[in-house]
């Protein structure tokens, strides 16, 4: 039976040119060839399977490389090229610094480094994880690394560039390895199945792409893999099997349940997510990339950034129109706030099942928003007509039928008798309250409201516009704020005085703060008054106005006849019914 090599020995690249995703470095270090410009050491840097290791040995190859090509290539014929792509080049030596990383293996590589190469221009030392050496070994190996012989090159490899010393990083030209975007390594993997007769769908190789997560070698590693399971036909259905991955299929039918705001089915598929062997956090971690992309496929500039097959792009396209921007934003909130807690949480589940109703709750509101601006819009759109005086006339001017006559009589008998009866009922009142004796609580205008009876903020009693939002200008809110002042002085003088000492602060774009020492202004009346003047004065629909509540810093202050009477109501609300009841005025 024929030794099985896998796909990441099998399809190594012999040239500079077959190099994936690097095209930057390969091309440095030929110029460097080529100009003979080389440094005596280099240090490559970056994630794993990203081609560091590969690299380095083709630069290697093609120092000792006899006939090196126009285009600065190894020419993969002569005798230097064969012995070492057959792994039997003296020139070459590799050193694994995880395994020999002591000052006596660092010793011996100096040795080494002593006697001149027998055939080829250079001996190459390819060092690689070479974060791995101790303190010690790293100052055993600085003199070598900086005055080598002539004929000595070293290249070092490591995922942890951070973990070396600075003294070996200033020794060191420096290559930074990225990864290798995904629509690059689906192409190779194209390629891989082609040379190997396997007939793969686009959307399984794009999802090894992805899962690879910018490394070829595990991307094909995971090719051989489902290769195994599948044999020469490879879906997207057995790619998912395989790897046991969360397809898209579940996060759209997920959707589907937020545009209803399903609650129950939400629950039940995460249900069904949870028995397949799906960890919560691993739900929660691709809820956020779908909804991440539902918001990239809102702006056409930003849809680029969607890295998926063509079938799941327009799929994204279609659904994000199915939501606003500031949903969407909302719901990828909900979801990091839920990733971050789950690891805390006692009860995991809970917190993934919360996540899940608040954003069902979230798209109903949205959509409960949405109708309503509507009707408003259209309530808006209708236009009141006048009507016709000539027809108004004539019916003025038609005489009063019989049965018109007695219904007016009718109507102003019983006036007459409801008259009669409310003295009554007054009269009776008063003569129960004289005998109950019931006494009122007196309060001073200075005690705190208690907080049952505190008001909702004006933002929760209106329902926010829809539109562009525009940025409120400070001199014009200033200037708005003093004919609102101008206006109520007479009628408000105490709730004026307080805007008065407030200096307004612009939270945001749109948001007001005011900074006020009574709380009785936190009511909706004064809030609700001045919102609505402000957005008419500054034509701003989305102005919203904020309270920060000074009790300790109150002064004494003159309260009107109306706002005593608010004052005491709010804490005494049988105040009301005295009041009724003895038809009196608060002047």
């Amino acid at each position: 039976m024929e030794n099985f090599i896998v796909s990441a020995r099998k399809y190594r690249p012999d040239r500079f040119d077959k190099v994936v995703g690097q095209q930057n470095i390969t091309n440095t270090l030929k110029n460097a060839i080529r100009n003979n410009h080389l440094a005596q050491a280099f240090l490559f840097s970056g994630p794993r399977g990203v081609g560091k290791t590969t690299v380095a040995r083709l630069l290697a190859k093609t120092l000792n490389c006899t006939n090196i090509t126009e285009d600065t290539e190894p020419c993969n014929e002569c005798e230097s090229c064969k012995t070492f792509n057959e792994s039997a080049s003296f020139n070459v030596h590799e050193l694994d610094a995880a395994s020999n990383n002591s000052v006596e293996d660092i010793r011996s590589l100096v040795e080494q480094v002593r006697v001149p190469p027998q055939a080829g221009n250079y001996k190459v030392y390819i060092i690689d994880e070479v974060h791995m050496l101790s303190t010690a070994a790293f100052n055993a190996f600085l003199k070598t690394l900086e005055e080598p012989p002539p004929y000595a090159k070293f290249i070092l490899a490591t995922t942890e560039k951070h973990k070396i010393i600075p003294t070996i990083l200033s020794r060191c030209q420096s290559y930074d390895f990225h990864r290798i975007p995904v629509d690059q390594i689906k192409e190779q993997l194209v390629t891989v199945a082609q040379n190997e007769d396997i007939n793969a769908e686009p959307e399984a190789l794009q999802m090894i792409a992805q899962k690879a997560d910018g490394a070829l070698r595990d991307a094909l590693s995971i090719f051989d893999q489902v290769v195994n399971y599948a044999g020469g036909n490879i879906t997207y259905e057995h790619v998912i099997e395989n790897l046991n991955i969360l397809d898209y299929d579940y996060y759209f039918r997920l959707t589907d349940f937020f545009l209803n705001a399903d609650i129950h089915n939400s629950l039940l598929l995460y249900e069904e997510i949870t028995i397949k062997g799906f960890a919560g956090q691993q739900f929660a971690s691709g809820l956020g990339n779908h909804l991440r992309n539902l918001l990239v496929c809102r702006d056409e500039n930003t849809v680029k950034l969607l890295e998926v097959g063509a079938e799941i792009r327009k799929k994204y396209l279609e659904y994000s129109n199915k939501f606003s921007t500031n949903t969407l934003l909302s719901m990828l909130d909900i979801v990091n706030k839920t990733d971050l807690n789950y690891r805390n949480a006692n009860n995991k589940r809970l917190q993934i099942e919360l996540g899940l109703m608040q954003i069902c709750s979230l798209a109903n509101a949205s959509e409960t928003e949405k109708k309503t601006s509507g009707i408003n819009k259209q309530s808006e759109n209708v236009s009141l007509k006048p009507t016709n005086p000539k027809s108004n006339e004539t019916k003025s001017t038609q005489p009063a039928n019989t049965e018109t006559q007695a219904t007016e009589q009718n109507n102003k008998a019983h006036e007459a008798q409801n008259k009669t009866q409310q003295t009554e009922n007054q009269e009776t009142n008063t003569v129960k309250l004289n005998k109950n004796k019931r006494k009122l609580t007196t309060v001073s205008l200075k005690e705190e409201i208690p907080e049952e009876t505190e008001t909702k903020n004006a933002e929760d009693t209106e329902e926010t516009p829809s539109g562009p939002v525009t940025k409120v200008d400070y001199d014009d809110l200033k200037k708005a704020i003093q004919a609102y002042i101008t206006q109520e002085k007479e009628q408000k003088p105490s709730f004026v005085t307080d805007l008065e000492n407030s200096s307004p602060e612009l939270i945001d774009d749109v948001t007001i703060q005011f900074k006020l020492t009574n709380k009785l202004y936190t009511g909706q009346d004064y809030i609700l008054d001045l919102q609505r003047f402000l957005r008419n004065k500054l034509n701003n629909a989305f102005i919203k106005i904020e309270v920060d509540l000074q009790i300790n810093k109150a002064e004494n202050k003159v309260f009107t006849s109306k706002e005593k009477y608010e004052r005491i109501t709010q804490i005494n609300a049988d105040f009301e019914n005295f009041k009724q009841t003895l038809d009196l005025d608060y002047e």
